[in-house]
């Protein structure tokens, strides 16, 4: 992770949409259904909720997905989610001129 990154949470249960909603609510300042339009951008304009807690679901024979991560720019920040529910976020560096 780059520095000043931070990683948001434990392994969870929760889906992977809603962890992601939680960690940069958290990193804002706000609470989750305060991270809402007009203010904030819906997670729905960068990626596919859906999709993205199918990436991680269980396979339909019960069993766990190899390992992996999914990256993505949300809110402003660099997001990544992981198989086990983590979510980092990274404020982006700016491009020195």
């Amino acid at each position: 992770m780059v520095e000043g990154g931070d990683t948001v949470g434990e392994p969870s249960n929760r889906p992977p949409s809603q962890a992601v909603i939680e960690a940069v609510a958290e990193a804002e300042g706000v609470t989750p259904e305060g991270l809402a339009p007009p203010a904030y951008e819906p997670l729905h304009a960068v990626v596919d909720p859906t999709a993205l807690d199918g990436l991680f679901a269980a396979r339909s024979d019960g069993t766990d997905r190899p390992s992996g991560t999914v990256s993505f720019r949300f809110c402003g920040y660099d997001v990544t989610v992981d198989r086990d529910g983590r979510v980092a976020l990274e404020e982006p560096t700016e491009p020195a001129d």
